[in-house]
């Protein structure tokens, strides 16, 4: 299953954010562009299992999310993180229960903000879900780290990724709000699409209304690459709080400009 191109915005935590940014989108998407928009909708390993945390503002109540995943147009996308060093154990039970939640119907993905979690477990989470959802692997800062800044270990390490994800996100700033080097993630999207060209791509990082120009270098090699907001589309930067719809909508036109 190829991940379509889109344009994302991670942080919705209403149905009715969905409908305004799908209103904005549809204004300003292309005449002939394939690109969907990207609603991601967060829960961690702690939201899951009832456990008090400090991003209640940006995270949704597991139980409503659902919901904010109601409209089909979209390509629906659940961010679950765990910030446990490579994850919980039993991924693939975890994964089955947050799936659950997300109603499934309109569920598109899931993207595991986690670092280098067990491929088998990934796989053997999302057959026994029984449902056809694409997963993307967010390679943060600290997977970044763990493989020395090196493109050809990314790719190898990739490697043992085959059958469990569909594509990566390239984030060195996972949600700290730090501006975007596209220069410095060029040699990595190179080496994903040169050794494992089924694997789609995207980029986040410090991305908003005033900074989608960060993209330009990736944009003119890789048309097709799809970009992320994690947490900018609010003025406070903060990762503890809800999207602005304004600031979000800022930030939809301008990429949209920019992309096909």
């Amino acid at each position: 299953m190829n991940i379509p191109k889109y344009v994302g915005i991670t942080g919705f935590t209403s149905f009715e954010q969905v409908e305004s940014m799908l209103g904005v989108f549809k204004a300003n998407k292309k005449a002939g562009s394939k690109r969907k928009l990207h609603v991601g909708v967060m829960m961690s390993y702690k939201t899951l299992n009832g456990i008090p945390t400090e991003f209640d503002g940006a995270f949704p109540p597991k139980e409503l999310i659902a919901s904010i995943f109601a409209s089909g147009e979209a390509y629906n996308c659940l961010h679950f993180a765990d910030y446990h060093e490579h994850g919980h154990p039993d991924l693939a039970r975890t994964l089955v229960k947050a799936i659950y939640w997300c109603g499934c119907i309109n569920l598109h993905a899931v993207q595991l903000d986690m670092v280098w979690p067990d491929p088998g477990e990934i796989a053997c989470g999302t057959h026994m879900s029984r449902q056809c959802i694409q997963v993307i692997l967010q390679i943060g800062p600290k997977a970044f780290e763990e493989i020395g800044d090196d493109p050809d270990k990314l790719v190898e390490r990739l490697g043992d990724y085959h059958g469990a994800i569909n594509g990566v996100l390239l984030d060195r700033s996972a949600g700290r709000g730090l501006g975007m080097d596209a220069k410095a993630l060029l040699p990595f999207a190179r080496a994903v699409r040169r050794s494992l060209p089924e694997f789609g791509i995207g980029v986040a990082g410090g991305l908003g209304p005033d900074t989608m120009s960060l993209t330009e270098p990736l944009i003119r090699e890789f048309p097709g690459v799809s970009v992320e907001v994690q947490w900018k589309p609010c003025h406070s930067g903060s990762s503890k709080d809800p999207i602005d719809c304004d600031f979000a909508r800022e930030y939809l036109v301008k990429s949209l400009q920019l992309l096909d």
